[in-house]
C-alpha cells in the first residue's frame, strides 16, 4: 500500500501535525514530516480522530435487506467517520446463534467499508424465554463480547442473572434495552405533558429506571458487566451515577438524538421522530449532555435504525420506530457537546472511539493517533455548516430527523487500516 500524509491536521483538536501512514500503520506524527512518493492531504484547520466506533447499529440483514444491508450500512458507516461497528441482533432469522453472527462478520469483511462486530442475542428468538447460544457464540469466528435483545428488554431477572454469569466467564458484557414491557403497553411517545394534550399513550421514564435499576444490582450481586443501551432519561442519569459510586461495572450510552431532540417535535405527528426510547424533556435532554461531559455516561451510539419509506410514511400509530444516525452523529456531537463547550475533541475521541472500542473489545480500533498504531482514521472538516440532505446518504433508507436542518462539521476522509474509505467527502 502506498504511503500517506496528512499534514497540519489539529490531531484531536490539539496544535498542528503531521501524521505519515505507511501501509496499514501510522508510521510517524510530528511536524515538518516528508515522505517521498507519498500522497499527501492538506488537513489545515481540520481536526483528526480515530476512526469512530458504534456500539449500537443496526444493519439489519439478513432478512430486511429492504431497510439496510451491511455493505449500505458500512458504507454509511465510513461516511459518518465509523471504522468499527458493532451490529444489533434483530435481523431475521435473529442472531441466537453461531451461524448467524458469523454470516453477518464474513459480509462485513466483505464490504471492506467498515469493520463489522455482531452482536448476540440474549435469549433465543428474542422472546426473553430461553439463553441463546452465548458460548458458542464467542467462540465462532466472529468472537462475539457483546450481548442483547435490543428493540426488546430482558425483563425476566433471573433469565437477566443467569446472562450476566454466563458472559463473566469470558469478559462479556450485556447491553439492555432497558424497557419494563407492562409499563409501557401501547405506548407511542413519552409520558408527560405533551401526550397528554396529543391523546397518544404514554412512555412513562420509571419504565426505563426501574430495569436499570433492577440490573445495576443484579449486576453487583453476579460481579459481571452490565451496559445500558440509549439511556434517555435524567432518573437514569442519577441512578448509573448512583451506581457507579458503588463500584458497579456498569457503563451507558446516549444517542445524538437524544441530545437534541425533545418531545415537542411529536406535536408535528411526524412520524421521522417516533423512536424507542422516545424523544423526551428539555430537562431531560440537558441532564444526558451534562452526564455525557462528566462520564456517567461512558459513550454516543447511534442506534442507527433504518426503514424503509412505506414504514415510516404513514400515521403515526402504523409507523415503524427509529431513525438512521450514522451519517449525522458526529454533527450532532459537535452541535450539542462541542460548539456548547461541554466537551472539547479530545473528549469527542474518548466518547465516540476510545470507550466504545473498549466496553466492545474492538483489537485495533479506539487506539491514540501515535507511531505504531493501526491506521484506522478520521479527518472531520470543524468550520463547515450545512443542510441535511438525505438524498446523499449512502445508507439504504432515509429515515433521518434532521432533514433540512443547518448542522456543523463534515467528515472529509475516513481511513480503514490504512486505506481510503471516504475521499473529499465521496466513498471510494
Amino acid at each position: 500500500m502506498s504511503k500517506i500524509l496528512i499534514r497540519g491536521a489539529k490531531v484531536l483538536g490539539g496544535e498542528p501535525q503531521d501524521v505519515l501512514i505507511d501501509g496499514a500503520t501510522i508510521a510517524e506524527v510530528g511536524t515538518g514530516l516528508s515522505a517521498e512518493g507519498a500522497e499527501v492531504v492538506e488537513a489545515a484547520g481540520q481536526v483528526l480522530l480515530p476512526g469512530l466506533v458504534d456500539l449500537h447499529t443496526h444493519l439489519r440483514e439478513p432478512g430486511r435487506e429492504d431497510s439496510e444491508t451491511v455493505l449500505t450500512g458500512t458504507r454509511a458507516a465510513a461516511s459518518g467517520g465509523y471504522t468499527n461497528v458493532f451490529a444489533m441482533a434483530n435481523t431475521f432469522p435473529v442472531a441466537d446463534t453461531a451461524g448467524v453472527v458469523e454470516q453477518v462478520w464474513r459480509l462485513g469483511k466483505e464490504s471492506g467499508y467498515c469493520d463489522v462486530q455482531p452482536i448476540g442475542a440474549v435469549t433465543v428468538g428474542l422472546e426473553g424465554a430461553k439463553l441463546a447460544e452465548l458460548g458458542a457464540m464467542h467462540e465462532s469466528a466472529a468472537g462475539v463480547t457483546v450481548f442483547s435483545d435490543d428493540g426488546k428488554c430482558v425483563h425476566d431477572a433471573v433469565i437477566m442473572r443467569r446472562a450476566l454469569e454466563y458472559v463473566k466467564a469470558f469478559g462479556g458484557v450485556v447491553a439492555q434495552h432497558a424497557q419494563e414491557p407492562r409499563l409501557t403497553e401501547g405506548a407511542q411517545m413519552n409520558e408527560g405533558v405533551v401526550s397528554a394534550e396529543l391523546g397518544l399513550g404514554g412512555w412513562p421514564a420509571v419504565a426505563e429506571e426501574s430495569i436499570i435499576a433492577r440490573d445495576v444490582l443484579l449486576a453487583e450481586h453476579v460481579g459481571s458487566r452490565v451496559h445500558i443501551c440509549h439511556l434517555s432519561t435524567a432518573g437514569s442519569v442519577e441512578i448509573v451515577r448512583w451506581a457507579k459510586s458503588r463500584g458497579i461495572d456498569v457503563t451507558a450510552e446516549v444517542t445524538p438524538h437524544h441530545l437534541l431532540l425533545t418531545d415537542e417535535l411529536v406535536r408535528s405527528y411526524d412520524p421521522v421522530y417516533k423512536v424507542n426510547p422516545p424523544l423526551r424533556t428539555e430537562r431531560d435532554v440537558l441532564a444526558l449532555r451534562e452526564a455525557l461531559a462528566d462520564g456517567t455516561i461512558d459513550i454516543v451510539a447511534t442506534d442507527h435504525a433504518p426503514h424503509p419509506h412505506e414504514d415510516k410514511d404513514c400515521e403515526w400509530a402504523a409507523a415503524a420506530m427509529g431513525m438512521v444516525g450514522l451519517e449525522t452523529a458526529l454533527s450532532v456531537v459537535q452541535e450539542t457537546m462541542v460548539d456548547t463547550g461541554l466537551l472539547d475533541w479530545a473528549g469527542v475521541a474518548d466518547r465516540m472511539s476510545f470507550k466504545p472500542a473498549q466496553i466492545g473489545q474492538a483489537t485495533g480500533h479506539g487506539r491514540p493517533v501515535s507511531a505504531g498504531e493501526p491506521a484506522n482514521l478520521t479527518l472531520v472538516d470543524t468550520a463547515y455548516r450545512g443542510r441535511v440532505d438525505p438524498a446523499g446518504f449512502a445508507s439504504r433508507s432515509r429515515n433521518t430527523p434532521y432533514e433540512g436542518r443547518e448542522l456543523p462539521g463534515r467528515v472529509t476522509h475516513t481511513w480503514l487500516r490504512g486505506k481510503a474509505t471516504l475521499v473529499d467527502g465521496k466513498l471510494t
